[in-house]
């Protein structure tokens, strides 16, 4: 690998987000660094997005449109990392709602130089949190989530939490022994590389290397909620993962393409599940007993929100797929399976 160009294909697994592609597509094309290839996987079921592409050209670019066997996000990366050229040396992933700030590609491919040993990297969301950065220690508040001279509100969610004594206890990134951990948006835009087990798979990228060993599992179909967790938390038991937070990009939420409520609830709580038993396959008691009375606590919070929030619909479809989902647990838990 050449340490300051490396061969890089970018991939985006797309679904019924055309416009949100499209604005994502002109931030890539304004880069320092450009992508020697960029490959759109896209699962929509219509040809809006396809006629965008016809509209808009952009460099390099290759679309494939895949039929329902190929659809579904993990699917689609999986076609994706098929596409890839022999001397391609890194594959990165973006989400189809983000925008990327001008050196994202130039800061995120730098870390491979930097990091010899990583084996993956992912970027940094800004408009995620707004942070402060703390210049005296005695300035810290306990209401506020700090790290690394840094701080921003924690949420409600965390200090109920921290109450009940079910507060994370690892560095953002990593899964504690009872899952229900801090992601990486809770590190701070401190322009530093950390070293984490939990990437975001919609801003990750990986030595093409480990995809001779490695896929996306294809055991979360559709949307794919947090199989982004099960596969770097794999990946990361055989080598080093990094976010470098100088590689910075906003994400935009668009609710298009994604499940109703209530299954989006039950997947909290089932691939939930089934990532912590990935990286802890035989938890002590203590964890099981804490996972599970984390998991009830965030039900009644999302189950609250019916009361308190202007959705109060959603609210309760989510709550209560998430209660499915638990109930779920004790008569059909899903079963990691290896896909090395």
């Amino acid at each position: 690998m050449n340490p300051l160009t490396p061969s890089f294909t970018l991939i985006i697994c797309t679904y019924k987000r055309a416009k949100s592609l499209l604005r994502l597509l002109k931030s890539v094309e304004n880069q320092t660094l450009y992508p020697d290839r960029i490959l759109i996987i896209d699962g929509s079921p219509d040809i809006e997005t396809g006629e965008m592409l016809k509209e808009n050209q952009f460099k390099n670019l290759d679309f494939f449109k895949v039929d329902e066997n190929d659809r579904g996000l993990t699917r689609q990366r999986n076609f994706g990392i098929d596409q890839l050229k022999p001397d391609c040396e890194i594959v990165c992933f973006l989400d189809d709602d983000v925008i990327l700030e001008k050196e994202y590609f130039k800061e995120l491919l730098s870390t491979y130089h930097d990091k010899p040993e990583a084996l993956a990297v992912s970027g940094y969301i800004t408009n995620d949190a707004d942070w402060q950065k703390v210049k005296d220690a005695n300035e810290i508040s306990m209401d506020y989530f700090n790290y690394d001279g840094w701080s921003r509100v924690e949420g409600s969610r965390f200090e109920l939490r921290r109450k009940f004594g079910l507060a994370p206890d690892e560095a953002p990134g990593m899964m504690p022994d009872f899952s229900h951990g801090y992601s990486t948006a809770f590190l701070p835009p401190s322009n530093k590389i950390y070293e984490v087990e939990m990437l975001m798979g919609g801003i990750s990228s990986y030595r093409t290397s480990i995809f001779k060993a490695y896929s996306f599992s294809e055991n979360f179909e559709g949307y794919g909620l947090y199989e982004d967790a099960d596969f770097s938390l794999r990946l990361a038991s055989k080598g080093k993962l990094f976010v470098n937070t100088a590689a910075r990009l906003e994400h935009h939420h668009d609710s298009a393409g994604r499940p109703e409520v209530f299954k989006y609830g039950k997947m909290v709580l089932r691939n939930g599940y089934y990532v912590w038993r990935v990286k802890y396959p035989n938890p002590t008691l203590k964890a099981k007993l804490k996972w599970h009375a984390t998991a009830l606590l965030l039900i009644s919070v999302r189950l609250s929100n019916v009361l308190t929030s202007n959705q109060k619909k959603d609210a309760f479809f989510e709550a209560s797929g998430r209660l499915s989902g638990w109930f779920s647990l004790f008569f059909n838990a899903p079963k990691p399976v290896n896909h090395q």
